[in-house]
């Protein structure tokens, strides 16, 4: 018999935040929309490594209404916007005042795929619907409104452990995107992706 899928609880989130970033491949992000509930598997996500990494809204310490959210406890959610026009939601790891996060990249889609198609109406096929970070906070409605939300406590919004174990050899890493500007840290493996997934985003 299946096991219960059941809620992360905060001693998951304050893991390391490179194992985090792992550790959230094959949970279930789960977003209620009134009655309705939308979900999808985490298939890719990035770490970020807050005041030394250079790629980071917490580089060298920065602290502003915007990225308050990362300094919060694990399991917090951040949602930033960014291009005038995309919302990204993190899921932040460790404790409070340890500024890091996993973006969370691409989900597969599991339940609600009906509400999801009609925010993302260029989508063909499911795989397109969360392939990507703005697109699954387009898919699942997330936007600045949700920042700050306690993943372990809310009702709008949760991640879940239905038990199924992603393994470290299905498990790809590599260079994060978008983050040339890095410098040194542009090419840190800090991505990761359960391999040959379609939904992932590149």
């Amino acid at each position: 018999m299946q096991a219960k899928a059941s809620r992360l609880d905060r001693s998951f989130y304050h893991q390391d935040v490179l194992r985090l970033a792992k550790a959230l491949l094959g949970k279930v992000l789960v977003r209620m929309k009134g009655k309705t509930r939308l979900a999808g598997r985490i298939v890719e996500t990035e770490a970020y490594l807050g005041i030394p990494d250079k790629a980071a809204h917490t580089v060298g310490g920065r602290r502003t209404p915007r990225n308050e959210s990362m300094w919060q406890d694990g399991g917090t959610l951040y949602v930033y916007f960014t291009y005038g026009m995309h919302h990204c939601m993190n899921i932040v790891a460790q404790q409070s005042d340890e500024p890091v996060a996993v973006l969370i990249r691409a989900l597969e889609p599991l339940e609600g795929m009906d509400v999801m198609y009609t925010r993302r109406k260029v989508a063909k096929k499911d795989k397109d619907l969360c392939s990507g970070p703005a697109k699954l906070c387009q898919a699942l409605d997330i936007s600045r409104e949700q920042d700050g939300i306690d993943l372990v406590s809310d009702s709008q919004i949760w991640i879940e452990d239905q038990h199924v174990k992603i393994s470290p050899i299905d498990i790809a890493t590599g260079p994060r995107i978008g983050v040339q500007y890095a410098q040194e840290w542009a090419d840190k493996p800090y991505r990761f992706w359960i391999k040959d997934h379609s939904c992932v985003s590149r």
